[in-house]
């Protein structure tokens, strides 16, 4: 009965937490069971944070609450036990239960408990004896408790205090010759000092620096150990917080690099490259600062004839560079002074060599040098991008005075630059440039990125791209109409491209991720510069990435599990699709109906792509119904168009099909159209479909138009039938409009040459009294009597558009006499009162 009312409401409730608890002691931490922890820690570790255990949350119930602090009493002792156990295994068990109290235990048993914590935790890294796993698990409990006193206030004091006593056993560990997990620790634990409390590293800072350097230069540990160190060395500056620190760090750094590479690259560049890096860090009459980590560490010199000295110092430079990237995107307490002149020399220094021995140094070269340094060249390019990105990153809008010279670096070194991982490289700083410093960058690289993507996108020759030939011919025809007229350019643009396939098919094939950093590079060049005209490589692109978009989603959509590398190629591809359609300067993009069309296939798959085909669909929304009125001023734009009309359509026109024909090829009835509004060309095509025509009338000589008709484009006035002119006047008629054709010798609309990309050519009228909401209905027409009476004042003050279709001399006597000779266009909104004004 008593087992009955011990059961818990759910697994919510509180009084669960002090039984599990417990039975988690009886289970993991008795002296039987303490040999199988090292296998189940994790899973250990993951039990109590996923309940909190340990958290002493306050509880109403007093009982309750009393059992909860119990129960984590015991389990404190049984921890402290167990790190003062001889066994290594045991002892390694309580410290890092111990770190684990230290994270999840209340506010309230931290600031009462952490001094003895820390002690226990000290006395094994104070020990010049003990397993080195100890050391590890003891080093990373004390950086878990230091990270929970430095987020708690008013323990700075005692914080500062703690932790100066570990510096000197820190320095010890370093330089011994223990694990690397065992300098791992020191490290990591050093610069949670540096960034909780850094007044503690201030008295040590020369001895922390000689350390730090000395280990990282020794060439006695791992990539990912140096990594360590060189961030490590690049907080360090932080533990004082002035300029000057930070600086002088900066100043050694680059001084040593340039001093290795001096040995690295004898024979394999001119001998002014060194000394144009070092006068821009050494100015004249100055003395050079102190060597990196002091005088007996940076005064060794190096034998030159120790096998893997080329690759030592290769090594030591990477470390280097690395620690001036890390220095140049890490927050600083204050405003610094960046090298930049001295960085960018450097980084040209190292980019510039691509292994080749100029003529003049061949005498100092062998064969042997050359193949050891090509051989970590690479390596050492691709730090040295590093370092351009950082200092890209850290300086943004102060870096616009040296943006020229690191584009022209960029352009020369895309030309030498052949491994995929140093052209992701660039292309993923040139992203960051276009997107940080914007239009103007776009303008001058935009043709070095079209041409490399080419390149890297395969396009010329490849027999690996499997390309759907029928769709890239639909895509293709579509711009071979606007090719008319640009012979130079389009010869220009073959050369190109036949340099471009060559260079393709001696390249090495591409890899995925090298087409992913071309696209995203294409995608940023079209968001920063694609809405602009006159690019001549626009129509290029979005051919490419409409065709890259089509093969890349080709035989990969549909697959259950598809491969990862292709998932991350279609995203790409889309995107730069996407960016394509959204930046196009006309008013409808050259390939929106395919890519609509692979976005809707796109949303029947799953995961990332599903999802982004449904936010291209939403954002190319506005471009497929384009029903909300655009934020423009309808009124600016009419009297616009208005303007135009007196070159659009001249007012001398005569039987002269060659004269008529002037106006039209010149160009000026496209330039207007690109003007007009896409919303006003499709009300425009709406209303045109619903106006009724009427027989014309046997006796007249031209073609009446109503006022219905004289709202809407001209370039609805299509050729009718037989291909006869079309005349617009008024008609009496109120309600209906006639068509008559003219005469047969006259000039035909069908001798006009049509132009695909013009096919309407909008008439506005004066402007009308408008209500507060627009009215796109057909107008309203006047009654019998007010036509008649307002047919001699309007004639006068209308603008029209006639054709002659005489062929007696005659009709042709006088421009105005023939104008007269016509009734005027009834507007049906204007008032009496206008027209009293008008006729005044």
């Amino acid at each position: 009965m008593s087992a009955f009312f011990n059961l818990a409401t759910n697994m919510y409730d509180i009084t669960l937490k002090p039984r599990i608890l417990r039975q988690f002691m009886r289970d993991h931490l008795s002296s039987d069971e303490i040999q199988s922890i090292s296998f189940n820690l994790s899973k250990l570790v993951s039990l109590i944070q996923t309940h909190n255990l340990l958290a002493e949350s306050h509880v109403a119930d007093l009982n309750i609450a009393k059992s909860w602090k119990s129960a984590v009493d015991e389990w404190i002792e049984r921890c402290i036990s167990l790190s003062s156990a001889s066994t290594p295994d045991k002892c390694w068990a309580g410290i890092c239960f111990l770190g684990l109290t230290c994270q999840e235990c209340s506010s309230e048993r931290f600031l009462a408990s952490y001094s003895v914590w820390f002690n226990k935790l000290f006395s094994h890294i104070q020990s010049t004896t003990g397993s080195q796993f100890v050391k590890v698990a003891s080093c990373t409990s004390i950086t878990d408790l230091l990270i929970r006193l430095g987020g708690l206030q008013n323990t700075k004091k005692d914080g500062t205090s703690l932790a100066g006593k570990l510096i000197h056993p820190l320095l010890r560990l370093l330089n011994d010759d223990c694990s690397e997990a065992v300098w791992e620790a020191a490290v990591h634990l050093l610069c949670t000092m540096i960034n909780f409390f850094p007044a503690s590293i201030q008295r040590h800072f020369d001895n922390v620096e000689a350390a730090i350097s000395t280990k990282m230069l020794s060439g006695k540990c791992s990539t990912k150990m140096l990594k360590k160190l060189a961030y490590c060395l690049a907080l360090l500056p932080k533990s004082k917080g002035d300029e000057s620190s930070w600086s002088l760090m900066m100043q050694k750094i680059l001084l040593l690099s340039n001093s290795h590479l001096n040995d690295v690259f004898q024979g394999l560049e001119e001998e002014y490259k060194s000394l144009e890096v070092y006068r821009s860090l050494v100015l004249p009459g100055k003395d050079p600062p102190p060597p990196l980590g002091g005088l007996e560490n940076s005064g060794q010199e190096l034998d030159k004839t120790v096998k893997g000295f080329e690759q030592l110092l290769m090594s030591r430079v990477s470390s280097l560079m690395l620690t001036c990237s890390i220095m140049l995107t890490n927050p600083y307490p204050i405003q610094v002074t960046v090298p930049i002149n001295s960085i960018l020399a450097l980084v040209e220094r190292v980019l510039m060599v691509d292994g080749s021995v100029p003529h003049s140094q061949l005498s100092f070269m062998t064969s042997m040098h050359q193949e050891l340094i090509c051989s970590e060249l690479p390596v050492l390019h691709l730090y040295s991008l590093d370092l351009l990105t950082a200092i890209i990153k850290g300086m943004r809008s102060q870096l616009l005075p040296y943006v020229a010279s690191i584009v022209r670096l960029l352009k020369q070194y895309f030309t030498t630059c052949a491994l995929p991982e140093l052209r992701i490289k660039v292309y993923s700083i040139i992203k960051i440039l276009l997107l940080s410093m914007g239009a103007g960058i776009g303008i001058y690289i935009a043709k070095e990125v079209v041409n490399n993507a080419k390149l890297d996108l395969e396009i010329f020759g490849n027999e690996n791209v499997t390309c759907n030939k029928t769709s890239s011919e639909a895509l293709l025809q579509h711009n071979r109409k606007r090719k008319h007229g640009k012979i130079t350019g389009s010869i220009e643009r073959q050369v190109d491209n036949n340099r471009l396939r060559v260079e393709a098919q001696e390249k090495s094939p591409s890899t995925p991720s090298l087409k992913i950093a071309a696209l995203e590079a294409l995608g940023a060049l079209l968001s920063v510069v694609g809405g602009l005209k006159n690019e001549d490589w626009r129509s290029e692109v979005d051919v490419l990435l409409i065709t890259m978009a089509v093969d890349s989603c080709q035989g990969q959509w549909g697959l259950i599990e598809p491969k990862t590398c292709s998932q991350d190629l279609q995203l790409a591809a889309l995107r730069a699709l996407l960016a394509s359609l959204l930046s196009s300067a006309n008013a409808c993009p050259a390939h929106l109906s395919h890519g609509l069309e692979l976005f809707r296939q796109g949303m029947q798959e799953t995961g990332k792509v599903a999802e982004f085909c449904a936010h291209a669909l939403m954002a190319l929304e506005v471009l497929i119904h384009p029903r909300a009125l655009p934020i423009t001023d309808f009124s600016s734009t009419h009297s616009k168009a208005s303007n135009n009309l007196n070159y659009m359509f001249p007012q001398n026109m005569n039987s002269s099909v060659q004269n008529f024909f002037s106006p039209f090829a010149s160009g000026m009835v496209q330039e207007m159209v690109h003007e007009v509004n896409l919303y006003d060309k499709l009300t425009t095509e709406e209303n045109e479909s619903e106006m009724p025509l009427k027989t014309p009338n046997s006796n007249s000589d031209h073609v009446v138009l109503s006022q219905e008709v004289a709202q809407i484009d001209l370039g609805t006035l299509r050729s009718q039938g037989n291909g006869n002119m079309v005349i617009v006047d008024s008609a009496k008629d109120s309600d209906t409009s006639r068509l008559h054709s003219a005469d047969k010798h006259e000039p035909r609309a069908s001798n006009v040459e049509a132009r695909t990309d013009v096919d309407e050519v909008m008439l506005e009228q004066e402007p009308m009294v408008q209500s507060d909401e627009p009215n796109f209905s057909k107008a309203s027409v006047p009654d019998e009597n007010t036509r008649v009476s307002e047919d001699n004042t309007l004639a006068e003050k209308r603008v029209e558009f006639v054709t002659e279709v005489g062929t007696s001399a005659e009709k042709k006597s006088s421009e105005d006499d023939y104008l007269d000779s016509f009734p005027a266009i009834v507007f049906p909104d204007t008032d009496e009162e206008d027209l009293d004004s008008d006729s005044d």
